[in-house]
């Protein structure tokens, strides 16, 4: 009677490579659609199609999951895109996301499980930290960290009230004139003078300062 042989070893690491890629579309997509405490181990192996022992060998822990499902994502993302162009790219990325492939999610499970539970918050702080780092730089102005929390603030919001809440009509809104609006005010954001900037309308260099009637210049 003959006995099956084992598969190559090419052929195995083919297999495990796709079976770790199914672990974390699965986790990704559970911990977007249920944040990281409300997503289960099993659940997660059930709709990766595998036995959750695989997710210990693979990860060590969940946690060693999500840091991987972060790093593959909003941390991969942030290291491919332009500072300038990433506030457009994770705004384009929650709004017209689809129900498969590889996009990144990274957000929505941030906004899903921050603040919900301590073995995850290191993983999420560094995802916000990396994201406000990344858009500090785009004003110029000594308050550029302030701005960049704005920045987070609103695109995180718009998150929630679209992807979490679904409240209407932004949860139904065309994409594109959601980036529209939101594009073209932020602009306003990295380019308004910082504190202490002369160009403001009340400097002294204005015309008001040098020509005013109580500039002592002139009068009777």
């Amino acid at each position: 009677m003959e006995t099956a042989s084992a598969p190559p070893p090419e052929e195995r690491r083919r297999d495990a490579a796709a079976t770790r890629r199914r672990l974390l579309e699965a986790a990704r997509d559970l911990f977007a659609e249920r944040g990281y405490e409300g997503a289960t181990v099993r659940e997660i192996a059930a709709r990766a199609g595998v036995n959750q022992a695989l997710l210990f060998r693979y990860f060590g822990s969940k946690r060693g999951l999500l840091t991987e499902v972060v790093a593959l994502g909003g941390l991969e993302q942030l290291r491919a895109t332009p500072p300038e162009e990433l506030f457009e790219t994770a705004l384009r990325s929650m709004l017209t996301r689809s129900t498969e492939g590889p996009e990144d999610r990274s957000l929505e499970v941030y906004l899903r499980s921050v603040g919900r539970g301590d073995e995850a918050a290191g993983t999420l702080r560094e995802l916000g930290e990396a994201y406000q780092s990344a858009l500090a730089g785009l004003s110029g102005a000594p308050d550029g960290e302030l701005r960049a929390d704005l920045a987070m603030a609103w695109l995180l919001g718009i998150g929630l009230m679209r992807t979490v809440v679904a409240r209407e009509p932004l949860a139904g809104a065309d994409p594109d004139d959601v980036c529209r609006l939101v594009l073209g005010t932020l602009d306003r954001l990295w380019t308004e003078p910082g504190p202490g900037s002369e160009s403001g309308p009340e400097s002294e260099s204005g015309p008001e300062a040098e020509s005013g009637p109580e500039s002592g210049e002139g009068g009777e």
